[in-house]
């Protein structure tokens, strides 16, 4: 059992950046693959970024070359620094994990079975 924590969500104005952070705790495998789903109302839960296998990171069209996701080592998270953000990236974050994935899994919600709280940021026009 696998606990993730996610922490840094808020408001920001368009253009602004916000950095989450995924805290895991428990029972984790070098090969874990945890990384950041959104969902906003009324919408299907989406992937946004994922370290596949720990290492490497994988990214949804919509934040490539915006966002990015990193692992702390030492104190055992998980970041993703957001850049530029828009409006429509407003949604709950939700810090996901999982042991068995394969690399053409790792872009569904469905085949995670670690799943933090969820963290709101909101993005202003």
């Amino acid at each position: 059992q696998v606990q993730l924590v996610e922490s840094g969500g808020g408001l920001v104005q368009t253009g602004g950046s916000l950095r989450l952070s995924c805290e895991a705790s428990g029972r984790t495998y070098n090969q874990y693959t945890i990384g950041w789903f959104r969902q906003a109302p009324g919408k299907e839960r989406e992937f946004v970024a994922t370290l596949f296998r720990g290492r490497t990171a994988y990214y949804a069209d919509s934040v490539k070359g915006r966002f990015t996701i990193s692992r702390d080592n030492v104190k055992n998270m998980v970041n993703l620094q957001m850049n530029d953000l828009k409006p429509d990236d407003t949604a709950v974050y939700y810090c996901a994990g999982d042991s068995g994935l394969i690399l053409s899994s790792i872009r569904s919600h469905v085949n995670y079975d670690d799943w933090g709280q969820g963290t709101q940021v909101t993005v202003s026009s």
